[in-house]
């Protein structure tokens, strides 16, 4: 799957370690590092990755993107290390339901707003955030323009928007919020979005 992404024009792989996140160390090691050697476009690694040796054995696999998450909140001593260790190799996800932040998987919550979390993040270092509407992943709902564009105007790092994306409109609408990027999943296993189309689609609209 990685190499039909790849061919078909993604410019950056996302790949998530769902058991790893659930469980707090990585379980899908061996499947990554070769989505990572099997492709030339930069793969960002999120899931599990709580622990400086983890982090280091992603980058060694090849992943050209590190994501934290629960570790954002649990580790802020991890999160200073690896601001300094991996530089804008760094990324940071939070996941949000009805505005608090959640870890573990998504299963527990943090206690935080999306807003002081990225806060915490931006003022940490960590040169760019990943934020996904939990309440929107999968549903085909669209996405929470509304939160990019505040996070977009109260933040000074660039923003990766991910959660509710079904169509090319949601796309260039988070475009003109401001976002970075976004990350496109369901819809495209599902063949709601045709992958070539959305990125000409942007293309000839500036992005």
């Amino acid at each position: 799957m990685g190499q039909k992404w790849e061919s078909l024009g993604a410019p950056l792989i996302h790949v998530v370690d769902l058991d790893g996140a659930k469980e707090g160390a990585r379980t899908q090691r061996a499947i990554i590092a070769a989505i990572c050697a099997g492709v030339a476009v930069p793969v960002e690694v999120a899931g599990g990755l709580r622990s400086r040796e983890a982090i280091l054995e992603a980058v060694h696999d090849g992943a050209g993107r590190i994501q934290l998450g629960s570790a954002a909140v649990r580790d802020p001593e991890l999160v200073a290390w690896a601001v300094r260790e991996l530089g804008e190799k760094l990324v940071v996800s939070i996941d949000a339901r009805n505005g608090e932040v959640m870890t573990q998987g998504w299963t527990e919550g943090s206690g935080l707003t999306v807003i002081a979390l990225a806060r915490q993040m931006v003022a940490a270092g960590v040169p760019r955030l990943m934020v996904t509407d939990i309440g929107r992943d999968g549903t085909f709902e669209g996405s929470n323009v509304e939160l990019y564009r505040e996070l977009v105007r109260e933040l000074s790092a660039p923003i990766v928007a991910s959660g509710g994306v079904t169509t090319v409109e949601d796309l260039r609408q988070l475009r003109e919020a401001g976002c970075e990027g976004v990350i496109v999943g369901k819809a495209l296993y599902e063949g709601r979005i045709d992958l070539q189309d959305a990125i000409a689609a942007l293309r000839d609209t500036g992005s």
